[in-house]
Parts: C-alpha cells; sequence; structure tokens
C-alpha cells in the first residue's frame, strides 16, 4: 500500500508541477510551466529584444508568458503566449546584442564619402554593413529609404535605428541605437562613434526612428 501511494504521489508530481527536460531553444516548443535550458535561452533572447525584465530564468511563468505574447502581437504572429516555431524562428533570426556588438567593433574606422567597408564608411554604408555581418537583415542603401521602408518605432529598443535631419530638408543622417540613450554612428568629423541622444545638437535635429528585423 504505501510503495501503491508512494507511486501515486510521484505521477501527482509531475502532472502538477513544472515539466522538467533538456531542451534547447530551438529544440521545439516551448510553453507556461517548462523549466528547461531551452526557456532559459528564450528568456534571454526576450531581454535582448527588451520584452523580458525578470531574474528569475529557466522557468516558464506568467513573466515569460506576457513577454512572448508582447512580442507576438508586435511581429505580427498569433498571440498566444506560445513559443512555438514562429516564434522561436523570428527570435533567431535577429539578435539585437549581436549587432550592436558588432556596430562597435568598428568604432574609430574613418568616415569615408559613399564608403561601405572598414577602410571607411559612411553613416548608411556602415548601417548596411554591420547589419549584413550581424543579421539576415538587408537595409536599402541610402538614409531616406531606410527611413521610409522600416517599420516606424514608439519605445526605443537596441538594434532600432535612429535618424536626424541635419540639412534641414529631411532625414540625412542614421545610427544604431545601442541602448542606454546612446547610438553608433559613422560621423564625419569623428568616424565611426558613440553618441548621446540627449546631445542638444543630435536632439535637435532627431527626427525619429525605424525598426528592421
Amino acid at each position: 500500500m504505501k510503495k501503491f501511494l508512494g507511486s501515486l504521489l510521484g505521477v501527482a508530481v509531475l502532472v502538477g508541477g513544472p515539466v522538467s527536460a533538456q531542451a534547447q531553444f530551438d529544440d521545439h516548443t516551448l510553453h507556461k510551466e517548462m523549466v528547461n535550458h531551452g526557456v532559459k535561452q528564450l528568456q534571454e533572447k526576450l531581454r535582448a529584444e527588451g520584452y523580458y525584465s525578470e531574474d528569475k530564468l529557466a522557468y516558464y511563468g506568467p513573466q515569460t508568458e506576457q513577454a512572448v505574447k508582447s512580442f507576438q502581437k508586435a511581429n505580427g504572429l498569433v498571440v498566444d503566449g506560445v513559443a512555438g516555431k514562429s516564434v522561436l524562428s523570428a527570435l533567431n533570426a535577429f539578435d539585437p546584442g549581436k549587432l550592436i556588438d558588432t556596430a562597435k567593433k568598428y568604432r574609430g574606422t574613418p568616415y569615408v564619402w559613399g564608403g561601405e567597408s572598414p577602410k571607411g564608411f559612411d553613416c548608411s554604408g556602415y548601417l548596411n554593413y554591420i547589419f549584413k555581418e550581424a543579421t539576415d537583415v538587408d537595409l536599402p542603401r541610402v538614409v531616406k529609404d531606410i527611413y521610409e521602408h522600416g517599420d516606424r518605432v514608439g519605445e526605443l529598443k537596441p538594434g532600432d535605428i535612429v535618424f536626424f535631419d541635419l540639412e534641414g530638408s529631411g532625414v540625412s543622417h542614421a545610427g544604431l541605437y545601442s541602448g542606454n540613450g546612446n547610438f553608433m554612428h559613422a560621423s564625419s568629423t569623428k568616424g565611426v562613434t558613440e553618441a548621446e541622444l540627449d546631445n542638444p545638437y543630435w536632439k535637435k535635429h532627431y527626427e525619429g526612428a525605424r525598426r528592421y528585423r
């Protein structure tokens, strides 16, 4: 009898408790109550995208479910809170952390009008180069087209592209938002460098942001 009750309790724990497995991020569907490394990877991806801010990792709880729903809504996916193939593919396709690391790698590269290689960049050539190296996203070549074809942005997130009107005739300069109020760009006077959006000069000429994923 004791053996039977012990077995029954074991089944109850398996049924009622979190589902644990040694799953990887892109192995299969991830959903509420799961506990595994795949969930941790999912949360890290969502954190990098600005959707998840909790400290508890590896458990697919209410906060993770809500983060997935927000990501689904923002990316035109079915909003059900389940990280299925469409969610995992979308998250794998764009890694803002990798993009920003790539952008910073070229800090100090000189400015060259029309430049689009590490020998020298102009602002849109720089953006094109780092997006090609770090993501699967192909940007238009010139600033105006990047601005016109990107998705409009409400709240800035790392990896967004910020735009400026420096000549009073429409957008003429752009950079990559790197987080914490900063952006990386190819400056005509300093080459590739990081600047603050709150700097009076940039704040005065700021025209908005676009998102490519």
